[in-house]
This record gives structure tokens, sequence and C-alpha cells, in this order.
């Protein structure tokens, strides 16, 4: 059956289908969780809250992206919500302060060879978290600085420099991790 198929059937609540497309799509919402949340328990929840959204929002689904970026977006949305509904809240940067970053750089983002990919995720756990989840969605998840903005509920300014704060941040965790002394 093909996906337009099932999404169809969803929308009039053919819980067969609904259960295909869950099937498909839960083990990869679940990482995507797994990566804000780092509790299993957790994540399973925000998951399950998503899908249930996605299911009742279904009408609103316009195929203008696949519905697996659809469906992402609401897990990221969810987890989000669930992290400051812990109270972990976001800190908002004071816009008078912030200044433009220029992106054309992104050669910044390469790493000493030495480095692996469970040094980046240690240090990217480290980060604080107004850094760490801009450079999640942004190095992760491959969203832009507008959708971060739209996610986040920061403006593209801060979303650009929170973004290149927590490069530099994260490039000194990999020095002083990698090397031991910071220089």
């Amino acid at each position: 059956m093909f996906q337009v198929d099932i999404i169809k059937k969803c929308k009039q609540n053919n819980r067969k289908a609904q259960l295909q497309l869950y099937n498909q799509y839960c083990d990869g919402m679940y990482i995507v969780a797994m990566r804000f949340l780092k509790n299993s328990n957790d994540a399973e929840d925000v998951v399950q809250e998503a899908f249930i959204k996605a299911f009742t929002k279904l009408d609103q689904y316009k195929a203008e992206v696949t519905f697996g970026a659809w469906l992402k977006r609401i897990v990221v949305n969810k987890c989000i919500d669930f992290l400051k509904a812990q109270k972990q809240r976001l800190i908002d940067l004071d816009e008078v302060h912030l200044k433009v970053v220029d992106t054309s750089n992104d050669d910044k983002w390469l790493v000493d060879d030495t480095t692996t990919l469970n040094d980046v995720k240690t240090a990217i756990n480290k980060l604080p978290d107004k850094y760490r989840y801009v450079v999640m969605l942004y190095l992760i998840e491959g969203y832009d600085h507008q959708e971060i903005s739209e996610i986040l509920k920061i403006s593209e300014v801060s979303s650009r420099t929170q973004l290149s704060r927590g490069r530099s941040k994260l490039k000194e965790l990999l020095t002083i991790q990698g090397y031991g002394t910071g220089y």
C-alpha cells in the first residue's frame, strides 16, 4: 500500500492504517525524542503524544513535506514542550545585545580526525540548554534558522547567535576533551 493511501485511510480513522503508519515511524521518532530527553520512558510518552496529535490533526497535513518530516516537527515540538514543563526552560537572550552571525563559515564545524562521534555527542550534551537545542536542531535534525526560530519561539538572529556560541563552546569542550589543556 502506498504512503498516500495509508494517510488517506488514516484520515478516515482506519485503525489498521494508523497502526501501519505508527509502526513505520515509531522507531525513528523515538530516536529523535531520545536525543532531546535522554530518558526512554519520557521519550516513549512524548512519541505517543506526538502520534495522538498527528492523528487528530491529520487533516492539517497537506503533503507539502514528507509525512515523516511533518511528524518529526511534532515530536521535536512535544520534546521542547516537555522540557519546558520540567522547568528546564530555554533562556531567552536579550535581543539588544545580540549580533548577527555570519554563517558562511560552515567549515568551523570541522573537528580533529581523532575526535569520535561519541566525543561529539558527549560534548553536545554538556552544552547549556539554550545552545544545545539550537545545535541539535541545526546539526542533527537538519533544520534551518527560520525553522529553529519557529520551533523554539526565538528570533532567527537569536538562533544564529546561539548556534555560533554553541559552536564555540562545543569546540572548546572538544579541545579540552582531546588535549586536556584547552590549548
